[in-house]
């Protein structure tokens, strides 16, 4: 299924316009009633990823919530696989009710892990993101296609450990950032992306999954084909292998910024084809 783009989208949302005559007041007609939220939605629950955080899925979120969707944006350490996912999970935790889980990037192994042991998540959604196996890494997997050019714009940071010993944390370099990460989001946004981006640790990248909830609960993955952080075909793959049911819109990394709506409609398309 190929999403068209948004400027596809655009134009034919123009041409519509122009050949209905514009809108219901302009045409003398009354205006629709505006229809109420249905009930019941789940919550959805979002789960960022590496070099940005929460804020990344503004666009996400402001969809959703129009469409009556209760959402949660999670902050993710970004500090190791395993503990930022215990991390997701208590927020899991404190949800009531049936969940849709979202994860773009890294999110996506995060949220892989968190989701076990919760039978209120429904749905997982990959927004341009790993669908790990059990023992494969973030890393390992950017790398099994060509095509990836994130590697050679980061930038390492040692920071201090809190019990002793050295990490290393990861930023793109500011020059690099609109290239690699964002190339279809406006320089005005990828500057300030650029600026606030929250680093990962060497080592959650490196750190190897334990768990795979994508095994037991259904699944959908956006596969992003102008990515230059993970190779489209790296997507392909994982999401054959997991059974997902696949989309492709040409988009960057950053798509939740660049395309929100196309996001935010397959979560949605996520929740109504669980049943919740």
């Amino acid at each position: 299924m190929k999403i068209p783009s948004a400027m596809t989208t655009i134009a034919v949302g123009v041409t519509v316009a122009a050949l209905s005559g514009c809108g219901g007041a302009a045409s003398g007609q009354p205006a629709a009633p505006e229809q109420p939220a249905p009930a019941n939605r789940p919550t959805v629950v979002l789960v960022h990823g590496a070099f940005a955080d929460s804020s990344s899925w503004n666009g996400v979120v402001e969809e959703l919530t129009r469409d009556g969707y209760p959402v949660i944006a999670a902050a993710n350490p970004l500090r190791g696989l395993h503990s930022d996912a215990e991390y997701v999970g208590s927020v899991l935790d404190s949800v009531s009710g049936p969940v849709v889980l979202a994860g773009h990037s890294y999110g996506g192994p995060v949220m892989s892990e968190a989701a076990v042991g919760h039978s209120n998540v429904k749905a997982l959604v990959y927004i341009a993101s790993f669908i790990l196996e059990p023992g494969e890494s973030a890393s390992q997997m950017a790398g099994k296609f060509p095509g990836a050019q994130l590697g050679p714009a980061l930038n390492t940071v040692p920071f201090p450990l809190p019990h002793g010993g050295t990490g290393n944390d990861l930023y793109i370099k500011q020059d690099e950032f609109r290239r690699v990460f964002a190339a279809d989001v406006a320089p005005e946004i990828t500057g300030l992306m650029a600026a606030t981006q929250r680093p990962i640790t060497e080592a959650a990248l490196n750190e190897p999954a334990t768990e795979a909830a994508w095994k037991t609960i259904p699944s959908w993955n956006m596969v992003t084909t102008e990515d230059l952080a993970i190779p489209a075909e790296s997507m392909r793959f994982m999401g054959e292998r997991a059974n997902s049911q696949t989309v492709e819109i040409e988009a960057s990394h950053a798509v939740t910024v660049s395309h929100p709506e196309a996001v935010a409609d397959l979560i949605g398309e996520a929740a109504r084809s669980a049943g919740v």
